[in-house]
């Protein structure tokens, strides 16, 4: 798979599990994908949220893998991008 493709994966299953971050009032963006890490934005109630790091591990990791073995890890960024 090429990174474009594999970008593409990722903004479709991000969009399948938006609906369930945005119940709880927050909402996540894809920024990038290198070397095996997806790097995302969370937004609204996310942000600061202690849970977040569950939501991202257990929640967006593992369903991210599912679709996508190149997927090692998934890390949250700020508004600066880091």
């Amino acid at each position: 798979m090429t990174d474009q493709q594999i970008e593409h994966k990722i903004e479709e299953v991000l969009e399948e599990i938006r609906p369930n971050i945005q119940m709880d009032g927050g909402d996540i963006e894809f920024v990038k994908f290198v070397d095996g890490v997806v790097y995302v934005r969370l937004q609204g109630a996310c942000v600061g949220c202690p849970a977040s790091i569950y939501t991202l591990n257990l929640g967006i990791k593992e369903r991210l893998q599912e679709h996508l073995s190149d997927v090692r890890e998934v890390v949250a960024v700020d508004e600066n991008g880091e």
